[in-house]
Formats: structure tokens, C-alpha cells, sequence
């Protein structure tokens, strides 16, 4: 007779992989529906700098590089062509205004004053043989008009005389006539020599200042080619220091060319190199501050130049109030620009990670300081310290503010 056989009851070993698949298939239902799905990386959390964003003032300056400057400074360039003949003074030497710092030499300047001295020498005894010529025909005239007037005179007297006698029909009329013409004509005579002598008083008057204006013109001149002769010693056109000298003896050097400097030490100003990135909030009347020797000093922006060069435009800056103790033209300072006033806000320390974000977002450190989630974040102005945080953060998380170039685009980092 037939036995029946019982089925064994709970999970047989053929039954065992479906059980694992399932299982399997259970988590990763759970990982996709609760897990995160973020690309991440490990980072050795002794690698990155971590910073704590926070509430506090926000002081809008940059710091820059400002190199001290004289007040003033002047070119030295000679007026006048020439060889260097003497160097008077050296340089770095102090000189006052008219002092001679280089004589120079010119023998083509020396012939044209020869030139010059022959032709007014010239030019004055023209004038001076004419003055004696106008005075000689000045007698002369003045003898042929009493020979005239003695003419006219006697010829008056036998016309008188002879009108007389015609009147008592004791000469015929001829000879009347004839006493009467001879009188006319020694008239008209005379008037043609006074108008004649008139006019040659005018010529020559006119004549002699023409010379005499052409003679000081030529005075004039001579003095200033004798000017010119003095021009050929260079003089300082200040007081101060003579900060370069750039010429060696008998060098030969064009009028206008610069030769020298002299720095007027009276004062001094600073010259800062700005980031173009400062360039429409940099203007005239900026206040700033630098420190020497443990005192605080104020300035002030005089002059914006408005060209860039190398990404950097140029600014002049003015010291105000008392001066540093052995201050020196070509020492550094380090200044602090003032852009704006201080105002509350959230802040974190400048960091490398600036670059690559350029301030549009960064990685906050979970609370636990196991991981890094990267966050969109708005950074307003900046200062030599601190970045202004706009939107993103707030008071008292973590940031880190080392460079990301190694993250690529991974949003999550594992902090080992």
C-alpha cells in the first residue's frame, strides 16, 4: 500500500536566489526613491581651508601700493644747442633757482655774434655818415636860401626903381619889363627852394628813423643772441634736488632735450597702481590712510589718470595732515582706499575659491562636518579681508574657501 509523503514546509534552498534578488531589488527601490543622487568626491578634509560665514561690518576699502613721489618735478633742458663743456653740479646734489648746472659750448653761436657785432657796427656808422650828410645839405640849403633871398631883394629894388623911372618914360619899356620878369622869377625861385628844402627835411627825417629803427632792431637783436650765449649754461628752474643727470662731457645735446630733473622736496605725494576694477569708483577726493611706524596717516586722491595700462590705471594722492618721520621719495606704502562707508551685513574671508566660482556659488559644510554641498550664492563688493555675501548664507556656516580647481562639477564632498 501507497504512503502518502508530506511537503516539507519553509524556504528550500532552490527558493534561496529568488529571496536575494528581491532583496537586492528592495534597496535599490529604497536608494533610488530616498537616497542621494549628487555626483560626489572624497576630499582630505586637512586639504581645504573651512571659514565661518557671519553677521558684522563690512568696511568698503582696497589696498594698494603707493610709491612716494616729490611734489614736484621739473625737466632740466638746455635753451640753447651745444657740447657739454662742464658739469657744475652732480647729481643728487642740492641746487637753488639760476644755479649752473652744466655749461655747454657753441662755436657757431660764437661766429653768428661776430656776424651780428660787424653788421650793427655797420649799420651804426650809415647812420652816422648820414646824419652828417643831412647836416651838410642842411647848410648848404640854408646858404642857397640867403643867396636867394639876397636875389629876390636886389631884384625888388631895380624892379621898384625901374617901375619909377617907366612911369617918367625915362627907360623904354623893355627894359621895364625885363626888371619886372627877372623880379617874378626870383619869387617862384624861392618858393621852389623852400619847397624843395621842405620835402628833403622830410626824406630824410623819415630816412634817418627808418635807420634808427632798423639799428635798434639790430640792437635788439644782439642782446638777445647774447642771451642766447648765456642760454648755453643750464640753470636750475627750481630749488631742490637734482635727481638725474644724464649727460657726459662732450656730449652733444639738441635744445629741448631733457638732461636732468629736479625734484622740489618741499612736499611729497604718493603714486598708487589701481585694478581697473576700481576704475568708476576711484575719483578726486577719495579719502585714504596708510601706516608708518606704528602712526596712522591721511591722504587724499588729487588726480585720476583715466588710462589703463596692464589692467591698472594711475592715481596721484596728496598727504594730508602731518607727514612721516624720514619720509623718502621711492619708499612704498601700503594704502587703504576708502570706496564707501561700513555697512552690516554677512562676510567671509577672501579665499582661492573666488576664481573658479567668481562668487556665484560655493560648497557649505554640513553641520555634522562629514560633507559639502555646493549652494548658489550672491557676493557683492570685496576688500583686501572679506567678501560681501548678498544671498545665500547665513550666520554661522561653514564655507570652504580654498581653491576648487581639483572638484570639477561635483555638487557633494565627502570630508575624510
Amino acid at each position: 500500500m501507497d504512503r502518502v509523503i508530506e511537503k516539507k514546509k519553509g524556504l528550500r534552498k532552490k527558493h534561496i536566489p529568488y529571496v536575494a534578488g528581491g532583496a537586492v531589488l528592495l534597496v535599490l527601490l529604497c536608494w533610488l526613491i530616498f537616497g542621494d543622487h549628487s555626483a560626489s568626491m572624497k576630499v582630505d578634509s586637512r586639504t581645504v581651508t573651512i571659514e565661518t560665514a557671519r553677521r558684522g561690518q563690512f568696511n568698503d576699502y582696497v589696498r594698494v601700493n603707493g610709491n612716494v613721489l616729490p611734489i614736484t618735478t621739473v625737466q632740466v633742458s638746455p635753451l640753447e644747442s651745444g657740447n657739454v663743456d662742464v658739469k657744475v653740479v652732480e647729481e643728487g646734489a642740492m641746487v637753488r633757482k639760476g644755479d649752473v648746472i652744466v655749461r655747454l659750448t657753441n662755436p657757431q653761436l660764437n661766429m653768428q655774434i661776430l656776424t651780428s657785432e660787424a653788421d650793427l657796427a655797420e649799420k651804426e656808422n650809415l647812420l652816422r655818415n648820414t646824419r652828417v650828410s643831412m647836416e651838410q645839405e642842411k647848410l648848404n640849403l640854408q646858404k642857397e636860401r640867403l643867396q636867394l633871398d639876397m636875389d629876390v631883394a636886389r631884384a625888388k629894388r631895380k624892379y621898384e626903381q625901374y617901375e619909377a623911372l617907366h612911369r617918367e618914360d625915362l627907360i623904354s619899356n623893355e627894359e621895364y619889363l625885363q626888371a619886372k620878369e627877372n623880379y617874378e622869377l626870383s619869387l617862384k625861385q624861392k618858393e621852389l627852394v623852400f619847397e624843395r628844402q621842405l620835402h628833403d627835411s622830410i626824406f630824410r627825417s623819415i630816412q634817418v628813423d627808418n635807420m634808427e629803427i632798423s639799428l635798434e632792431s639790430m640792437k635788439q637783436n644782439m642782446a638777445l643772441i647774447r642771451q642766447r650765449v648765456d642760454n648755453l649754461n643750464v640753470k636750475a628752474n627750481i630749488d631742490g634736488e637734482l635727481g638725474q643727470l644724464d649727460v657726459v662731457l662732450g656730449q652733444y645735446v639738441n635744445a629741448g632735450t631733457k638732461v636732468g630733473q629736479i625734484n622740489d622736496l618741499s612736499d611729497y605725494k604718493i603714486e598708487a597702481m589701481i585694478d581697473e576694477h576700481y576704475i568708476d569708483r576711484v575719483k578726486p577726493g577719495l579719502e585714504g590712510t596708510f601706516e608708518r611706524q606704528g602712526n596712522k596717516f591721511g591722504l587724499v586722491v588729487r588726480t585720476v589718470f583715466p588710462e589703463v595700462r596692464n589692467g591698472q590705471f594711475r592715481t596721484w594722492c596728496y598727504l594730508t595732515g602731518e607727514r612721516p618721520e624720514n619720509i623718502r621719495s621711492g619708499q612704498t606704502y601700503y594704502i587703504n582706499l576708502e570706496l564707501g562707508q561700513p555697512t552690516e551685513g554677512i562676510i567671509i574671508p577672501r579665499g582661492a575659491f573666488y576664481q573658479t566660482t567668481g562668487g556665484s556659488w560655493i560648497f557649505v559644510v554640513s553641520p555634522d562636518g562629514d560633507k559639502a554641498y555646493r549652494r548658489p550664492v550672491r557676493i557683492g563688493r570685496q576688500n583686501p579681508m572679506y567678501y560681501e555675501v548678498l544671498e545665500g548664507l547665513e550666520d554661522g556656516e561653514r564655507v570652504i574657501v580654498s581653491s576648487y580647481d581639483t572638484y570639477g562639477d561635483n555638487q557633494v564632498l565627502l570630508l575624510k
